[in-house]
């Protein structure tokens, strides 16, 4: 009897800092693929507000205790996305999409990978519905400016967005 090839889907991003769309995001490809490579991107060019390791291991403790996390590994990559897919064997790149303004870029992105990396088909998936607004640029805006974001993100991000913030007093 042949063994079944693995479905393996790469969710690529910055992910400066994880959100709870994110994890969102995370928790619907499990349900659809075998397995799920969150792909950190160093981003170069990009001024980000956590560094490179910094954002792998906010993700990684951010997906090391849901019930999903023997199905999903994350990763550090730099430069281009379809190459990874190919190194990975992928054959899905997962891409969120909130909003009708997201997905022009989506589009053209999904199309480009497609010409680099024929065997892996792009995945539009949306967020549940309490997170369609969320993006981690609103959750640093909102904590730079004082605002709580406790709901918002999983905790370790919370705390650590407290910490590079100065916010870490100890309550009596």
């Amino acid at each position: 009897m042949a063994t079944k090839k693995k479905n393996l889907a790469v969710y690529p991003g910055s992910f400066d800092p994880v959100t709870n769309g994110h994890l969102s995001l995370i928790e619907r490809a499990t349900h659809l693929f075998d397995e799920v490579t969150v792909a950190v991107s160093m981003s170069a060019g990009k001024n980000t507000f956590f560094d490179f390791e910094e954002r792998i291991q906010l993700m990684k403790g951010a997906v090391e205790k849901k019930p999903y996390s023997d199905r999903v590994r994350v990763v550090g990559f730099e430069g281009l996305l379809a190459d990874l897919a190919r190194q990975l064997k992928a054959t899905a790149i997962i891409r969120g999409l909130r909003a009708v303004s997201d997905f022009e870029y989506e589009f053209q992105m999904a199309l480009m990978n497609r010409k680099l990396a024929r065997e892996a088909e792009t995945v539009f998936l949306m967020p549940a519905l309490s997170w369609v607004y969320l993006s981690s640029t609103i959750v640093k805006d909102v904590a730079i400016n004082g605002g709580e974001v406790t709901d918002l993100v999983p905790n370790n991000v919370k705390k650590a967005l407290d910490k590079k913030l100065g916010r870490n007093k100890k309550k009596k």
